[in-house]
């Protein structure tokens, strides 16, 4: 019975994260506190999944990249590919995929790929050339660079945590570099075929801000007065003239030095009210003069101008963690609650401009905004959004650069030569950029992807019944039973390939999870086979998401930036994931044969 509920729970799981009822971390943590419950795990058995050290080091790697991003050296970095890039695209794709590839062997790959979108974005308007060449190649490169070392990854650390607790002892400590070889192959040929196949079939797509620079003339953003003998005054907006002028439209409200959270079309102008406006002109009238602007049509209804600002339009990208997502514009009240205006969005290969109000935000939408400088500085402040359209521009700690960088390199060497476990030089390394100011603890607890980690602890557990039930084991004989005759190079290639399909579905650590047992049973099972070929496998099948837009965060960001439609990565990517598929099923039992 116990098999039955853990079967059923895992199909339910399943459906929960491809159909996206729940936030995965509730969906798993739900199923492991359910286990606990129903008896299959007692609460000894349970607690014995925080012992596991996989999400204690990712935290750790989070906090290693967050330390690298406040002292600059990542933008560092992306400001030296944007001088070696130049202004070719074959050159931007080569020299981008290198540096990108190589980062990610050691940093999290999401901010690497979250500092050079800007970036890849900048320089594409700079030399006129179409930002959706280089975003699918952008992201590919931070995928299979974090294949080349244990920690490039979160999938490599679960699997490699998840075979060390087996007891097995040819499954000790993997090695800082064990994977480098076949990560290295995997760099190789997604560069390769890039280079020579990859951008031929990569789509010629059209970002939000393009759709509006080519469309739109020169837009101001004025604040008004409310005059004494204004007809304004103790009327709505739609009583007024005001709504029938096409090139005029209030943004917010202020009265008494406070924005009114009151709907726009609710509110009843008073003396004194503060209008904040935006206007589009055929010129500027008079560069020269203070306010800059005029108003035209407006003139007469008691209106006084104050200033003036040129509205800026930028494209910012809704976060995993945002606190936007699952809500509409018009329930977050979005216009005054940040006093700036959503133009357009974009949303799983479809540019909404207009009616998107209802729309509920998802991780990855594209939203194209458009406001004054300064809301703009402190809305893109928020982890809400991630800005596109230009580096965050926030002071980092330059002179602590040498201390971010020694201790990702004393964790590097001190893991390649396994003087101490990983767990214990990842919470060193991790003290070692707190002690030393290269950033504050409230930003590394900040910087904690903490959804991630507990939803690594629920599919943990996850695993944990698959073993203690026998499901794991059985699942492998059956397996075996049926591809079993073919040997240990079949059954390593239907493990990868396995792997690699479910990972396009649900998230790459939760695959891990749940396949990392069950590959140690197959190997069991086969009798004499080195176990440890099986858990590299599930690390590279686990980490080969390139035919979706949903089953790698990376993919996820550069889909909405890059205007893509979900289409493009299957059509760029499946060729690609068939080729690591035919390398990883010649090279894993040549390169690991016990």
């Amino acid at each position: 019975m116990d098999q039955f509920f853990v079967c059923f729970l895992l199909i339910v799981v399943f459906a929960a994260f491809v159909r996206e009822w729940f936030p995965p971390d509730m969906v798993a943590m739900g199923a492991f506190v359910l286990l606990m419950v129903s008896g299959v795990l007692t609460a000894d058995e349970a607690l014995s999944v925080f012992s596991n050290p996989a999400p204690i080091i990712i935290a750790c790697m989070f906090i290693l990249s967050a330390a690298l991003e406040r002292t600059g050296t990542i933008d560092a970095l992306g400001g030296w590919f944007e001088k070696a890039a130049g202004s070719r695209e074959k050159r931007i794709l080569i020299v981008l995929m290198a540096v990108v590839a190589v980062l990610s062997a050691f940093v999290n790959n999401t901010p690497v790929v979250v500092v050079f979108l800007p970036i890849v974005l900048a320089l594409s308007r700079k030399h006129n050339l179409v930002a959706s060449r280089f975003l699918i190649p952008l992201s590919y490169a931070a995928i299979v660079g974090g294949t080349c070392t244990i920690i490039g990854t979160s999938t490599n650390l679960i699997a490699a945590g998840i075979a060390e607790k087996s007891g097995d002892p040819r499954l000790a400590e993997f090695g800082m570099f064990e994977v480098s070889r076949l990560g290295i192959v995997f760099v190789a040929i997604t560069f390769l075929y890039m280079y020579f196949v990859g951008r031929h079939l990569l789509p010629d797509r059209i970002t939000l801000s393009t759709l509006f620079e080519a469309e739109e003339g020169k837009e101001f953003l004025t604040v008004a007065v409310v005059g004494e003998a204004s007809p304004l005054v103790g009327k709505t907006i739609g009583n007024t003239r005001l709504a029938k002028i096409r090139e005029f439209r209030i943004i917010e409200v202020t009265r008494r030095g406070a924005r009114l959270e009151t709907p726009l079309n609710k509110i009843a102008f008073e003396e004194g009210d503060q209008l904040l406006v935006k206007s589009r002109v055929a010129g500027v009238i008079d560069a020269g003069e203070t306010a800059g602007l005029e108003i035209g049509d407006a003139g007469d209804l008691g209106l006084k101008r104050l200033r003036t600002d040129s509205a800026v339009l930028m494209e910012g990208i809704i976060g995993p963690g945002s606190s936007l997502v699952g809500q509409s514009l018009k329930e977050l009240n979005f216009r005054q609650r940040f006093g700036v205006l959503i133009l357009a969005v974009h949303r799983r290969g479809v540019n909404l401009k207009e009616r998107f109000e209802a729309v509920k935000l998802a991780f990855g939408d594209t939203l194209l905004v458009e406001g004054p400088v300064d809301r703009m500085n402190s809305l893109f402040q928020e982890r809400d959004f991630i800005n596109l359209s230009q580096p965050k521009a926030r002071p980092v700690r330059r002179s602590k650069v040498p201390f971010a960088i020694g201790a990702l390199l004393l964790f590097m060497i001190f893991g390649a030569l396994k003087l101490s476990p990983l767990i214990v030089l990842a919470l060193a390394a991790a003290l070692l950029v707190l002690f030393t100011r290269c950033i504050e603890p409230s930003e590394a607890y900040e910087a904690v992807e903490w959804k991630v980690i507990f939803m690594i602890f629920g599919m943990l557990g996850m695993g944990m019944a698959l073993e203690k039930t026998g499901l794991a084991a059985d699942v492998a004989n059956w397996a075996t039973d049926i591809a079993g005759g073919y040997g240990r190079v079949v059954m390593i290639s239907i493990i990868y390939l396995l792997a690699a399909v479910l990972t396009e579905l649900i998230s790459n650590n939760a695959v891990a999870a749940l396949l990392t047992p069950i590959a140690i049973s197959v190997a069991a099972a086969l009798g004499d086979a080195d176990p440890r070929a099986f858990v590299i496998a599930v690390m590279f099948g686990a980490s080969a998401s390139f035919s979706t837009p949903i089953g790698y965060q990376t993919n996820t960001y550069v889909y909405g930036a890059g205007g893509y439609k979900f289409t493009d990565f299957a059509r760029v990517g499946v060729p690609l994931a068939f080729l690591l598929w035919v390398a990883a099923s010649a090279l894993i039992p040549l390169m690991w044969k016990g």
